[in-house]
């Protein structure tokens, strides 16, 4: 065969080292049959525990991987434009004031992991708390997973994590004099964002957390995540946790009935009276299945009598307290959220107040403040923030521009509310409202970016779904591209838990904006844009409309002109591996790329992973038939069908990834590669000291990034990216 026709087949040259074909996975057939339907897996050998020929496997395929990026010439430039671009910006959040002091993480230009700061409020100084890099071994990478400070401010409780693997242990630091308090515990996983394991105590000297169960040798992986219990512990005694009490969870009392796969938390709030304890699901906050409250002085003594406050039906998905006075978030009779409050000392939700009803907007998120209840809501994917005085008038506030307002943090013990504001285009500023002088203002926790974004612009668009559906697409762009079919294109999904991906700054976006790159992002359904409704209609038996709805986005930017399918790649990350997997089963002619980043691409099997059962809420089980077929409609590794011309697709996974078992990535990738009947490659990359991208430093996020679009760039066909003329 001919150089010539080398290069007509694979769309590009490529040096001699990358003729070589990547190594083929056995095949070792295993039939499955699930209630009638037979299901073969060729690679079920994969999921053996610490396979050695998969991990051999792997590393071939991933040598192969790199042979073929690294030989690409316009990647080290486009790293080198990708690092300066991540430095421009600095990346500040989880916000939390506590005792006239806020509390943050963040990473400077330069920086290659996110670091704890705290802030004073009066002074504005800021100063550095935590720096995880002082707990790895050399060449290892360390993450604050969460950080909850006690209520005066002064004691942070902390989780570092290594590798990207998210197994925490938590720590405690004075904040005033920088002392580490000799505490370190293990198994207490959780974040910042969904799941936080640590509340203190009003006493500042003691606190309640989450932690997983200690497995034997015998126990199955499926077991990692069940049987969760809260502890209660004190400063000064049992560092390792080991002597602590148990005060909510897992067969801890009678009198909560908690099943092993929910996940038990308990919560405080300052200047309340009472503890919450909470029961999950997939260690998640906003899947709540029952509350309980106990007085606050008898979990402080070990011995908490819990009362029953709301259970799974009454559909709460946040709360917060003031006092006696319980604030609840709740989608019960409103798929976009209303704010009702009810008596502690007396709680009956059937004669709660409704302190905010439904509208168009969806609501996010509430804080309480000494001086208000502040609610954060969308409309059109768009932040408001509204002010409720107690006994007064609710406001809006003036946010200085539209855009996403993200991290809203009170503090009951004090005035007003701290946020981040930002949008597709505008990087982000951290703004404090100030409740004496009713005016927003610029707290400078974010130092100002360089980042060039004029000549940037947004656009909020709808397609129209397989069954009439309007599904809301975001279009980030240079002002001024001509909608001719050929700019390069992005089109990102996710579709799950009800996330939404709100607007956001993404610095290293910018130079494949100035490249004449489009960055699509479609709001699809499983996500929550439109809120739990829109959740609810892309998951478990309504699953594949989340794939349709990335099809229809899809390809209403090739009829828009925005790109065509010579230019168009989709990507999807973790639970977005359904939704590209399915794309590309569903319409392969549709794109010239794909990106699978550590993505659920085998739902039929994912449920015996350890992180299966927390999951089963949002996916189902194969354990009904109804379950089953879900399941299997999902499955992009079931529908890959032989002798399909797929797209060229580059799946990524991290050999630490907790929540996606790398096996799940490979089997996906042998079965791209066995079926294929085209010359698109089907490349597997495999980094060995990171997990499912949370904790994963700056630099490996930036590789990431640059591995991705060179690819893509290369399959469009884009000058500077193709490798040189092979010789005859």
């Amino acid at each position: 065969m001919t150089a010539q026709r080398i290069f007509a087949l694979l769309g590009g040259w490529l040096p001699l080292a990358a003729l070589a074909a990547p190594p083929v996975a056995m095949v070792q057939p295993v039939i499955t049959d699930y209630y009638g339907t037979r299901v073969v897996d060729d690679y079920r050998w994969m999921e053996a525990p610490g396979s050695q020929p998969l991990l051999a496997w792997m590393r071939a395929q991933n040598d192969y991987t790199r042979s073929l990026l690294d030989a690409i010439p316009g990647r080290a430039a486009l790293l080198k434009e990708i690092d300066a671009a991540s430095n421009s910006t600095t990346q500040t959040g989880s916000l939390i004031r506590a005792g006239g002091r806020d509390f943050y993480l963040q990473t400077t230009p330069g920086q290659n992991t996110a670091k704890l700061y705290v802030r004073d409020e009066t002074t504005g100084r800021a100063r550095l708390l935590v720096n995880p890099d002082r707990f790895g071994a050399r060449g290892t990478p360390e993450a604050i997973n969460y950080f909850q400070p006690s209520q005066d401010g002064h004691y942070v409780a902390y989780g570092v994590s290594a590798g990207g693997s998210e197994a925490a242990t938590m720590r405690v630091i004075d904040a005033a004099s920088g002392k580490d308090m000799g505490v370190a515990v293990d198994r207490c996983w959780g974040d910042n964002d969904e799941f936080q394991p640590v509340w203190w105590l009003p006493d500042g000297k003691s606190f309640v957390y989450y932690r997983l169960q200690k497995l034997s040798p015998a126990d199955p992986p499926t077991a990692f995540f069940l049987k969760s219990r809260v502890y209660l512990h004190h400063l000064g005694a049992d560092a390792d946790g080991g002597g602590d009490v148990a005060v909510f969870g897992y067969a801890v009392t009678s009198t909560v009935p908690v099943a092993p796969d929910q996940d038990a938390m308990v919560a405080t709030v300052p200047g309340s009276p009472f503890a919450f304890g909470v029961l999950t699901e997939n260690e998640s906050s906003n899947v709540i299945d029952a509350i309980y409250i106990s007085p606050l002085a008898a979990v402080a003594a070990g011995k908490p009598v819990w009362t029953k406050l709301a259970g799974k039906s009454d559909d709460i998905s946040a709360f917060t307290a003031r006092g006696a006075r319980a604030y609840l978030l709740t989608y019960r009779d409103a798929p976009r959220f209303k704010v009702v409050a009810i008596d502690l000392a007396a709680p009956d939700l059937n004669h709660a107040t409704v302190v905010v009803p439904q509208s168009q907007a969806v609501i996010n998120a509430l804080g309480v403040a000494s001086d208000a209840l502040y609610v954060q809501s969308t409309l059109d994917g768009m932040s408001r923030i509204t002010r409720m005085p107690y006994g007064g008038t609710a406001g809006e506030l003036s946010l200085p521009y539209a855009g996403t307002a993200r991290d809203l943090a009170t503090d009951p013990q004090s005035r007003g509310a701290l946020f981040a504001l930002e949008s597709w285009i505008r990087p982000p500023v951290v703004y404090v409202y100030d409740a004496r002088s009713g005016a927003v203002r610029n707290t400078g926790i974010q130092p100002p970016s360089s980042a060039r974004t004029g000549g940037l612009e947004s656009r909020e668009v709808e397609a129209v779904s397989y069954d009439g559906t309007l599904i809301p697409l975001s279009i980030v762009m240079s002002s001024g591209t001509k909608l001719d079919g050929r700019n390069p294109t992005l089109l990102i999904g996710y579709g799950s838990y009800g996330y939404t991906m709100s607007p956001a700054f993404l610095a290293r976006d910018l130079p494949w904006l100035r490249r004449g790159g489009i960055v699509a992002i479609a709001h699809v359904r499983g996500g929550g844009w439109l809120g739990e409704g829109w959740h609810e209609a892309g998951m478990k038996l309504t699953k594949l409309n989340t794939v349709f709805d990335m099809i229809a986005c899809a390809q209403y930017l090739v009829d828009q002109g925005y790109t065509s399918p010579h230019y168009l790649g989709g990507s999807g990350t973790s639970a977005g591996g359904i939704t590209i997997g399915g794309a590309i089963d569903w319409r392969p002619d549709l794109f010239a790329a794909a990106i699978d980043s550590h993505g659920m691409t085998d739902s039929l099997r994912a449920e015996f992973t350890p992180n299966g059962p927390p999951n089963v809420v949002e996916f189902g089980s194969v354990t009904t038939q109804p379950g089953f077929h879900g399941l299997y409609a999902m499955s992009p590794y079931v529908h890959v069908r032989d002798g399909v011309r797929y797209p060229a697709v580059l799946l990524e996974t991290g050999a630490n990834d907790p929540r996606v078992e790398p096996w799940e990535v490979a089997k996906m990738t042998a079965r791209l590669q066995a079926a294929n009947g085209g010359p698109n490659p089907i490349l597997l990359s495999v980094s060995y000291d990171s997990g499912h991208g949370i904790g994963s430093t700056k630099s490996q996020e930036n590789s990431e990034q640059a591995d991705e679009e060179t690819f893509l760039l290369w399959r469009f066909g884009m000058p500077g990216f193709q490798p040189e003329e092979l010789k005859p």
